[in-house]
């Protein structure tokens, strides 16, 4: 079980590798179910949703064409299960203030100065839904990163303490660790939407070719006949060392020994990373001039999600004494 909020814009090469593409792989070795966390949206951009369904089309489209098979997996719009919402506000009932007041991404939010009121129900109450999230489908695993394993870990918590309470109802979630490569923006600093730094899924080969000429590079490298030195060159590395790793050493080479020249080295990088994207373009713009497919997928993913949610619901009811 894993999910995406949908914020604004695209989603971009570092959400590719540090997420979708794993979740692509797993289908094959697991039921798997993939939302649209638009609740989870909701927690931080509440006061602007003039887009919020535009974004929900937006990345279920992102997510169809990197992969993601709605044969093999349950992929559905997380409010369209209501179930979600009433496991929610059952947690909500005994999780106590101070598990969540230690979240650490609530203390590093409410730190960023971006001029949003995240002093809410909603944004503090948000890692009890994700745990209803989790739960209502009884997943055994989730995959997760090693920055995430705190949030899990609140699952885990919320689990025990329920079953302790009531009855043993729900599995304690496992991490599936995954060793997720961390993409560098185009500027140096940490890919993202929100510093305009990304390379989109699935963009066409002129803006990959434009956004990947623009990425920093060695700074002590003026001309073409000077040495260069790969660690300096941080950006263009770090998308080589993922998307050239069978020929990195004859790179690494031509960078050192001023063989390879860094206008060079980006049209190689460029190629590489388009050789990879044509085929999720592809798939994108033909899911795009089909939205009736589009919404029919989502559609049969929800109902698919809900006939697992209501059994679960249905027992979490009884064990409180609601049923």
């Amino acid at each position: 079980m894993s999910g995406m909020r949908p914020t604004a814009g695209r989603l971009h090469l570092g959400n590719y590798h540090g997420a979708l593409k794993n979740w692509v792989e797993l289908q094959g070795r697991y039921r798997c179910f993939f939302f649209i966390a638009d609740w989870h949206a909701l927690s931080t951009m509440y006061a602007d949703t003039a887009r919020l369904r535009e974004n929900i089309r937006e990345l279920a489209l992102d997510y169809l064409a990197a992969g993601l098979d709605p044969e093999r997996s349950v992929i559905f719009i997380q409010s369209e299960v209501k179930e979600h919402a009433e496991l929610h506000l059952l947690f909500s009932m005994f999780v106590p203030l101070g598990w969540l007041l230690r979240v650490p991404t609530y203390k590093e939010q409410l730190r960023q100065p971006e001029g949003r009121d995240l002093a809410t129900y909603g944004f503090l109450g948000y890692p009890v839904l994700q745990a209803a999230d989790i739960t209502i489908y009884k997943a055994d695993y989730v995959p997760v990163g090693q920055d995430q394993l705190p949030h899990l870990e609140l699952t885990r918590e919320i689990v025990r303490r329920f079953n302790h309470l009531y009855r043993p109802v729900f599995p304690e979630p496992q991490a599936l660790l995954t060793e997720a490569p961390v993409l560098p923006g185009i500027d140096g600093r940490k890919m993202s939407k929100s510093y305009d730094n990304y390379i989109p899924l699935g963009a066409e080969r002129e803006e990959i070719e434009r956004l990947v000429m623009a990425m920093v590079t060695d700074p002590q490298r003026v001309k073409r006949t000077d040495p260069g030195d790969p660690q300096r060159c941080q950006v263009v590395y770090a998308f080589h060392r993922l998307y050239s790793a069978a020929d990195l050493g004859r790179i690494e080479e031509g960078c050192r020994e001023a063989k390879l020249g860094c206008v060079e080295c980006k049209r190689l990088l460029a190629q590489r990373i388009e050789e990879e994207q044509a085929p999720i373009r592809e798939r994108r713009k033909k899911l795009a001039s089909h939205p009736e497919e589009v919404e029919r997928i989502l559609a049969r993913g929800a109902e698919r999600a809900r006939e697992v949610a209501r059994k679960t619901l249905a027992e979490a009811r009884e064990a409180v004494g609601l049923a």
